[in-house]
């Protein structure tokens, strides 16, 4: 794709969007299975490539002073302006005017700053001249380096040319392999391993061929200015270039070193004598000092014999890439370095019409201008900053907001404005910012959901970050360590590797939790839901058994995807052959596919994710050299450490109708009708933070050690920044910040006063967002406001239809939201297609009490898993059962508060005092129960903490269609009474005992006796069916005889009182009996209740503390609040 863009091409058949999922497809098949495609045919389909459609580009009328430009053809040219003053548009004016008098196209280059300055120039070149044929030739310097190497040297010899992130991670091999303490002064050693390091020593590699130094050269300038640590690198960066020669490799400023070397050969200025005619370059102010002498040899000198006409275009003030080491004072250089053939310095001369802003627009940005430094040798600074405007108008606004949040909404509402009511094309609009890892991922979050288009370009963002290739490296991790944790299994379940979401997760953990209950059997509990999916993952034969759903589907997938992944990895398949195992393996390329060849948001984020897959399937045939799952490792390692973005083929991501969001450095040589400058606040813009590191490449001179940058360089550097910034508004500029309320830190930037405009306050965030959502919602609200008159609400209804019925172009709804079918509440209520309570039904005596109690609360707080019981509680119960479960006699009690004084100390509270209360609780309840079991000494203890489960066999009815339902639970103590009959105590840790009325009736007690007439405990008691009754015994109640023991409640024998009085039964619920007892007719209702999944709400005593009674249709509060 690099060759594509480099031609100036496209490819046909909707564009190189909708092939790019085809180009990840072809990868493999062009480099695995050659010579099944025949001619450019890629299954079944041919590919061509087509010249793009350019239509001509109009010729500017010029102001004398680019009349002036534009006929120059005499000797070496200076030509400054300030932004907006039309520079580029006069090199391309003299450019088309050199090929219109006659001209060699090929004789004439053109050079600028970046590879996306290049195309775009080359575009309007071509567009200017018009014609097929021969073009002139535009170059980064760069492409300009690469171009003269493979002019004049050996083709077959011809290096790569390394990634910014490929060369750091070939810099962190090398340090880690050089740890030898003699290599190293001592200090760095410990920082050797770390990539901040390995950026630094990048810093200096790239700075010592900037400045045209060697090896050695650098190595004797860190020992002549006391720098140890200049002098390791020296030694370092022999070993790191005989590595690159080795593999064939080149970084970006060898390239450009490299180049100047061949410029100097003498049969090479003789072949470029008769080639190179004229030199135009664009943004001259933010080239390095190899890059300018490399122009210099590539356009020649009078003392060499040779020169050409070079015309160079800059403006010193917008100069912003000083730290990738660009030395604007090479531009106020180049008339004493480019002089003329009769040796004086070159001419300069200064734009002074401003042709992009208005007036008011202008005048604001001159005000930032003019308080920056004042370069020397400026022949009109008057005109380089306050070019004249040739038309009035334009707007400057700044804006404080109270929160990132706030700024980001309120952004949001000044882009939707400016397209809905402004009528402004999505693509004439960007929100710039200082920091691309900073400000871009939230500003994007906030303006996607705000329902704003935008545009991220690829290389804004490292590789490793793009959403698209997290996952397919997620996948790769675990094949390459052989192992698969929890974390990553639900990472990899909700990925589009399987495409589940959460919902669907949860779904299949229930299914493999009752799965594992089934497989239990009730002797156990089943593991957590996150145990149960990762073991489904790692062990695929845990899903076989399983209902089948989408969810056991995707799991399915997933596992054979990881499993074929793993195979190629051992069959020493490359780093390329294991993502496209996961990559082919799905539907995913299919699915982004169609989003690509679509519109809407979801078409650029198709267009993006397809960009980055391919962008890493380009990194992986690079490290394929070593296969298996240790190739695997070093690919994954390379991927991960590039904390830089790379300049491939992701740079050129803008597509159609966006926003653009980027930062203020990508904005140079771009313009818009709206530019808003986000996050100008203090600590931010200006960031006056020192940045120099323990190796300070900036302060590495061709002489030896400069002085360290002052702060007032630093707040320059800014300034310009800011003002680039802001010269590239058209129409309209707004500034916002955040502005902290009192005792905060964020204050609005000092540049901002500078542009002469009030700041003015914005409050929180847009009361009606202007997007479909906000307007679906308030014609929602008009359509059932009683209030509103009936004209407003049948226009409010008319207005929902027809957006309802708004369809793209193939066939979906563009506003769901308007439609009624979707609108929450108004459905019927649904049927789950498989049972809640699948199979036979298993009921604990709890569980029958609290369905029969609430049958919405049982279920939230049950089988939802929402119940949020207290802490301080739960502990309390816990602590005393298990003091009580392992003492059998009450005399030991004082060995149990021994205990608890052990078990207490580990016990943590919110508060001091609530402990203390809590510890003498719980002592006091402890003794009280010593105190009661020492006055039953006529019953027989059988077992504590005694777990039952039985079947129960009840009379089926129509209301209740259930014949057996399985009770189960846990006795808290059971004993055997004199005449040989089974009694039930159950302890309670309320505090507040139950009152004696409901005793007869409570569930929990009644379904243990039921238990053991069922013969639940026949291990304990064989043969003993008979029971003598049960007990509640509240420890934390006092007994009110004021006798030393707990408060208890004792339930008649279910031998004895089979039914309940008619006075205790509730006639709403009135059913046939189920069985011999009232518990038959309890747990055959509970049962029923559980089975039919409709859950009512009941109100009770208990709702007072229920933890759903904010959302409780019987509560006032809870009632439904859909319109």
């Amino acid at each position: 794709m690099d060759d594509v863009r480099e031609a100036g091409l496209e490819v046909s058949d909707r564009g190189r969007d909708a092939a790019a999922a085809d180009a990840v497809a072809a990868h493999d098949r062009s480099s695995r299975r050659a010579g099944q495609a025949d001619g450019g045919a890629v299954d079944g389909q041919r590919w061509e490539l087509l010249a793009p459609h350019t239509p001509e580009l109009p010729r500017i009328v010029p102001d004398p002073t680019q009349q002036v430009v534009i006929d120059h053809t005499d000797g070496p040219l200076l030509v400054l302006g300030g932004p907006g003053t039309g520079k580029t548009a006069t090199l391309v004016e003299a450019v088309a005017a050199r090929v219109a008098a006659g001209e060699d196209p090929g004789s004439i280059s053109v050079i600028t700053f970046s590879r996306r300055a290049a195309v775009a120039l080359r575009d309007r070149i071509v567009r200017r001249i018009g014609r097929s044929g021969a073009m002139p030739r535009v170059f980064t310097f760069h492409g300009l380096s690469f171009a003269l190497m493979h002019r004049f040297t050996d083709s077959d010899a011809l290096p790569r040319l390394l990634t910014a992130p490929e060369q750091e991670f070939r810099v962190r091999e090398l340090l880690a392999g050089r740890g030898e303490a003699d290599a190293w002064p001592g200090e760095l050693t410990e920082a050797l391993p770390t990539r901040g390091f390995a950026s630094q020593v990048r810093a200096v590699l790239a700075r010592t061929r900037q400045l045209g130094l060697d090896p050695d050269q650098l190595a004797a300038l860190g020992a002549e200015s006391g720098r140890p640590d200049w002098q390791a690198v020296g030694e370092f960066m022999t070993e790191y270039l005989d590595v690159l020669d080795a593999e064939g490799v080149l970084d970006y400023a060898e390239l450009v070193h490299r180049s100047r070397i061949l410029l100097a050969d003498p049969s090479v200025q003789q072949s470029l004598a008769a080639e190179v005619g004229r030199v135009y370059v664009d943004e001259f102010q933010d080239t390095d000092s190899a890059q300018a002498q490399l122009l210099l040899a590539y356009a020649g000198h009078p003392t060499a014999g040779r020169q050409c006409n070079v015309v160079v275009f800059g403006d010193p003030d917008s100069a912003v890439y000083g730290f990738r080491g660009a030395d604007s004072r090479g531009i106020l250089d180049f008339p004493d370095l480019a002089p003329g053939p009769d040796g004086s310095a070159a001419p300069v001369l200064t734009l002074g019409h401003n042709h992009r802003s208005g007036a008011r627009l202008a005048q604001a940005v001159s005000g930032v201008a003019w308080r920056l430094p004042l370069a020397r040798s400026l022949p009109d600074p008057h005109l380089l900053r306050e070019p004249v405007a040739e038309h009035p108008g334009g707007s400057v606004e700044a804006y404080s907001c109270t929160t990132a949040g706030a700024e980001a909404e309120q952004i949001a509402e000044l882009l939707r404005t400016a397209h809905l009511r402004d009528g402004l094309a999505w693509s004439q609009m960007a929100v710039l910012v200082r920091s691309g890892q900073r400000g871009i991922p939230p500003l994007s979050r906030a303006l996607l959901a705000a329902g704003v288009p935008i545009e991220v370009a690829g290389d804004e963002i490292p590789l490793a970050a793009e959403q698209a290739v997290r996952t397919l490296l997620l996948g790769c991790q675990v094949v390459a360590a052989g192992q698969l944790d929890a974390d990553q299994a639900h990472r990899l379940l909700t990925s589009p590797l399987a495409g589940l979401d959460s919902l669907g997760v949860r779904r299949l953990g229930r299914a493999l939790r009752q799965a594992e209950r089934d497989e239990l059997g009730g002797g156990g509990l089943p593991a957590p839901t996150a145990d149960l999916v990762h073991r489904a993952l790692v062990e695929p034969d845990r899903l076989v058994g399983l209902r089948d759903s989408p969810e056991v589907a995707a799991a399915r997938g997933l596992a054979d995807l990881l499993s074929g992944a793993a195979a190629v990895a051992r069959a020493d398949g490359t780093a390329s052959d294991v993502l496209w195992e996961l990559w082919d393996g799905t539907d995913w390329p299919q699915r982004l596919r169609s989003s690509a060849l679509g519109g809407g948001l979801s078409a650029r984020r198709a267009n993006r994710d397809l960009d980055s897959v391919v962008a890493l399937f380009e990194v992986a045939e690079r490290a394929s050299e070593i296969g298996g799952r240790r190739g695997l490792a070093g690919f994954l390692a390379e991927v991960e450490s590039q904390q830089i973005p790379a300049d491939t083929l992701r740079e050129e991501g803008v597509r159609g109708a966006a926003v653009r969001l980027l930062t203020a450095h990508r904005a140079k040589g771009q313009a818009w009708d709206l530019v808003i400058v986000a996050g100008a606040q203090e600590g931010l813009w200006p960031d006056l933070r020192r940045r120099e590191s323990l190796l300070e490449p900036s302060r590495l001179g061709a002489d030896g050690l400069l002085d360290a940058e002052p702060p007032a360089a630093r707040l320059a550097a800014e300034r310009r920044l800011f003002h680039l910034a802001c010269s590239r508004a058209r129409r309209r500029l707004v500034v916002t910040s955040v502005v902290g309320t009192e005792g905060e830190g964020d204050q609005p930037s000092r540049f901002i006063g500078e542009l002469g405009v009030p700041l003015r306050p914005l409050a929180g965030r847009p009361s009606r967002p202007l997007n479909l959502t906000a307007l679906v919602a308030e014609l929602r609200r008009v359509a059932v406001d009683p209030n509103e008159t009936p004209p407003a609400r049948d226009a409010a209804v008319q207005r929902l239809a027809r957006l309802a019925e708004a369809r793209d172009d193939v066939g979906r709804p563009l506003v769901p939201a308007a439609d009624p079918i979707n609108w929450w509440g108004l459905s019927a209520p649904t049927e789950s297609a498989p049972a809640v309570e699948p199979g036979r039904i298993t009921l604990s005596g709890s569980e029958v009490e609290a369905i029969r109690t609430c049958p919405r609360r049982w279920f939230l707080a049950r089988r939802a898993r929402g119940d949020r019981q207290s802490g301080d509680k739960a502990l309390f119960g816990s602590v005393v059962h298990a003091l009580i479960e392992h003492s059998d006699d009450g005399r030991q009690a004082q060995l149990q508060l021994g205990e608890l004084d052990r078990i207490w100390d580990r016990m943590t509270f919110d508060a001091h005092w609530l402990s203390a209360i809590e510890r003498a609780e719980a002592e006091a309840a402890v003794q009280r129960w010593a105190g009661w079991l020492q006055a039953r000494g006529h019953r027989r203890l059988l077992g504590t903490e005694v777990g039952f489960r039985a079947e129960v066999s009840l009379q089926p009815s129509a209301e209740r269609p259930e014949q057996r339902v399985t009770i189960s639970g846990q006795v808290d103590r059971l004993e055997l009474t004199g005449d040989g009959k089974l009694y039930v105590v159950d302890y309670k840790t309320s505090r507040n005992a139950l009152p004696e009325s409901e005793v007869a009736g409570h569930d929990q007690l009644g379904i243990y006796q039921l238990a053991a007439q069922a013969g639940a405990f026949d291990k304990l008691a064989p043969g003993v069916r008979q029971v003598a009754g049960a007990e509640l015994v509240f420890l934390r109640v006092q007994d009110k005889q004021d006798l030393p023991w707990p408060t208890t409640r004792v339930q008649p024998s279910l031998d004895d009182s089979p039914r309940l009085p008619e006075e205790t039964h509730d006639d709403e619920r009135q059913l046939p009996p189920a069985g011999p007892t009232w518990v038959h007719d309890r747990i055959a209702e509970a049962a029923a209740i559980a089975r039919s999944e409709h859950y009512l709400a009941r109100p009770n005593p208990g709702c007072r503390h229920c933890p759903f009674e904010n959302s409780c249709p019987a509560k006032p509060n809870g009632g439904s609040v859909v319109a």
